[in-house]
C-alpha cells in the first residue's frame, strides 16, 4: 500500500491548529510616506490599521533618501544583479556597500548575503569547518539562523544559560585548552529585548583563546554614535572578531552581512556555499542600503526618537498594569503565556481596534512565554500610542489577563 503522504501533512497542520500555533499572515499594504499607518486586507474588505510590530525600527524603509536612492539605482543599473557574485553579479553597489559596512564596524572587510539568516548559517558553518575540533559556545537564546549554522558545520556545541557569563566561564574552562573555540551571542535578544554581555564575553574569549561571533541584527543602526550597534555603544567593537548584521531592520531594506578580518571574510567568500551559489542582491536594494547606512552614520535623530518612544510606551503600559517582560532596549515584550490566548488577543486588537501586533509563539519563544512583541518607531505619534494603550487595556480587562510579569 502506498505511503499516506497527505495524512502526514494534514496531521501536522491540525496539531499546530489545536495548539493555537498555526501562523496566519496579516495581509497589509504600507503606503509610502504614511507609515506606521497601513491598510489591512481581510476577507470582509479593507480597513486602516496602525502597525506596531515592524522590524523597520527607524522607518528607513519609508525614508525619502532611501526611496530616492533605490529608484536611482534602478534607473542606473536596471532591476536585477545579473548573477551570482562570482559570475557577473558583482556590481559597484556591492563593492561600495561592503566598504561602508566594514567601516561601520571598524573591521578590515565585509561580505554581503541575501539575508541575515543566510549570513549566519553560511558564515558559522564555513568558519567552523576550517577549524578541526572546533567547539561552539552558544547562548541558549541565540537565533535559529545561528543554531542552523552551528549544526551545519558538524562541530560540537555547548550551550550556556542566557547571558550567564559564569556558566560560560565554566564551560570554557572544562573544554580542552588546545581546541579551537567560537563564542556565539547576540547584542540584542529580539524576543526578550535584553542586551548581551559583550565586554564580559570578550574577557572570557581573551582568557580562553576563543573567537567571538556577535549577531548585531537588532542593534545595528540603533545604537552607537554612528549606528555600529551595541558593541559600538559599549566601546568594545574592536574586541569582537566577527560581527554579523542585517540590512532588513534599522536600515529598512533587506540582506545580511558579516564583517571581520580580511582573512576570515575572504575564506567565507571563497568557501561558503550559501554565498557562492546565490544570486546577489539587486541594485535597488544595495543602493537603498547605502543611502540608509550613510544617513544613519551622520544622523542621531532617528535613534533618539526611537528610544524616547519606547520609554514612553513602557511607562504608559506599566501604569495600566500590563505584564511587560523587563526590557532595557527598544523592544517592548508583553507577556500572555498561552499560545491560543495570544492569538485571540492579537486578533481582537487587529479586528476590533485596528492595532496590528503579531502573536509570538513556540518555537520562536519557549512554551508558556507566548507574547506580543511591540516595536514602537520614531514615527508613532502620541495619539497612536495612546490608542494602542487603551486598546490593550480594554482587551486585557475583557480577557482577565491582568497579572504580574
Amino acid at each position: 500500500m502506498p505511503f499516506a503522504y497527505g495524512h502526514v501533512f494534514k496531521d501536522n497542520l491540525a496539531k499546530l491548529k489545536r495548539e493555537g500555533r498555526y501562523r496566519v499572515f496579516a495581509d497589509i499594504l504600507r503606503h509610502n510616506g504614511e507609515f506606521p499607518s497601513a491598510v489591512h486586507h481581510a476577507a470582509n474588505g479593507t480597513r486602516p490599521i496602525t502597525v506596531w510590530c515592524s522590524n523597520d525600527y527607524l522607518c528607513m524603509g519609508q525614508n525619502a533618501k532611501v526611496v530616492a536612492a533605490m529608484k536611482a539605482a534602478i534607473d542606473k543599473a536596471g532591476a536585477g544583479s545579473g548573477g551570482t557574485r562570482n559570475i557577473s553579479g558583482t556590481n559597484h553597489f556591492h563593492v561600495e556597500l561592503e566598504r561602508e559596512l566594514a567601516d561601520l564596524h571598524g573591521k578590515e572587510s565585509a561580505l554581503l548575503f541575501t539575508s541575515g539568516f543566510v549570513s549566519n548559517d553560511a558564515a558559522l558553518s564555513t568558519i567552523a569547518r576550517m577549524l578541526p575540533g572546533c567547539i561552539f559556545f552558544s547562548d541558549e537564546l541565540n537565533h535559529a539562523s545561528m543554531i542552523e549554522g552551528m549544526r551545519h558545520s558538524g562541530a560540537e556545541k555547548r550551550i550556556y544559560r542566557h547571558n550567564d557569563v559564569a556558566h560560560l566561564d565554566e564551560l570554557l574552562g572544562a573544554a580542552p585548552a588546545s581546541a579551537p573555540k567560537i563564542i556565539c551571542f547576540e547584542s540584542v535578544y529580539s524576543m526578550e529585548g535584553d542586551f548581551g554581555q559583550i565586554g564580559k564575553i570578550c574577557d572570557l574569549a581573551d582568557k580562553y583563546g576563543a573567537l567571538t561571533y556577535l549577531d548585531e541584527v537588532h542593534g545595528v543602526g540603533l545604537y552607537g554614535s554612528r549606528g555600529g550597534g551595541v558593541a559600538e555603544r559599549d566601546g568594545v567593537m574592536h574586541r569582537v572578531d566577527i560581527i554579523e548584521g542585517t540590512l532588513a531592520k534599522a536600515f529598512g531594506v533587506m540582506g545580511g552581512y558579516i564583517t571581520g578580518s580580511t582573512a576570515i571574510i575572504d575564506c567565507v567568500r571563497s568557501f561558503a556555499a550559501g554565498f557562492i551559489f546565490t544570486t546577489s542582491l539587486p541594485p535597488a536594494i544595495t543602493g537603498g542600503a547605502l543611502a540608509a547606512i550613510r544617513h544613519l552614520k551622520e544622523s542621531t535623530a532617528e535613534r533618539e526618537g526611537l528610544q524616547e518612544r519606547a520609554a514612553r510606551l513602557k511607562g504608559l503600559l506599566s501604569k495600566r498594569n500590563v505584564p511587560l517582560i523587563k526590557s532595557p532596549s527598544h523592544i517592548v515584550p508583553v507577556l500572555v503565556g498561552d499560545a491560543a490566548l495570544c492569538k485571540v488577543v492579537s486578533d481582537e486588537l487587529l479586528f476590533t481596534h485596528g492595532v496590528y501586533v503579531q502573536p509570538i509563539n513556540f518555537p520562536t519563544v519557549p512554551r508558556g512565554t507566548e507574547r506580543l512583541r511591540i516595536t514602537p518607531s520614531p514615527l508613532h505619534t502620541d495619539a497612536q500610542m495612546d490608542h494602542l494603550v487603551e486598546a490593550i487595556d480594554t482587551v486585557w480587562t475583557a480577557l482577565r489577563l491582568r497579572r504580574a510579569a
